[in-house]
């Protein structure tokens, strides 16, 4: 057995333990439940295995200066306090320096991110990091909103809160004017 499948493994007996603790035993209807779970967070930690930088294919192009903006990028996560679903949306917003990038890579980097054990903030920073080490731009903005179940459904049950966070790099951070105009054309 490799290592790897030895951890998914013991992955699985700890869901099965989880399950004991809560409930006793392993009721019937819950027989295949450790290994259906182990697949869900395999599936839902896939961004552990992209390579952000490979996802930066970019085309010359001469003299855009002009802004350009992602809205509203779903994404799942799970948050890594609690291990369970926080989803939301991101908007990215950059201004090139001659080079842009493919549009559906802005979606892909933040789905790559956010398939991952995540904070919110942690995401935000990442994208917005990704883009400018990777794009060389003249500055980046980046918005998430997200409904985080660990809020929702225990402890303050504040269910309907959204929670929002941003990072701006460049001249998204040094001018207010290019991060007005980024918020208003991002609808936020």
């Amino acid at each position: 057995m490799s290592s790897k499948e030895e951890h998914l493994f013991e992955a699985q007996r700890g869901v099965e333990h989880m399950v004991r603790g809560i409930c006793g035993e392993i009721p019937s209807g819950m027989i295949e439940t450790p290994e259906r779970v182990i697949r869900m967070y395999r599936e839902m930690t896939s961004g552990y295995s992209v390579d952000v930088s490979t996802l930066f294919k970019t085309f010359e192009e001469d003299g855009s200066q002009d802004m350009v903006i992602v809205r509203d990028i779903e994404f799942v996560s799970l948050c890594e306090h609690h291990l369970v679903v926080f989803e939301g949306k991101a908007t990215v917003g950059y201004i090139p320096s001659g080079r842009v990038v493919g549009l559906s890579k802005i979606a892909r980097l933040v789905q790559a991110y956010s398939r991952r054990f995540q904070l919110q903030e942690r995401l935000t920073k990442q994208i917005a990091s990704a883009m400018m080490e990777n794009l060389d731009p003249q500055g980046v903005g980046v918005i998430v909103s997200a409904r985080h179940l660990c809020m929702c459904a225990r402890g303050a049950r504040a269910r309907g809160s959204e929670t929002v966070t941003s990072s701006m790099k460049g001249v998204f951070l040094e001018s207010p004017s290019t991060r007005d105009e980024f918020l208003r054309l991002s609808g936020k």
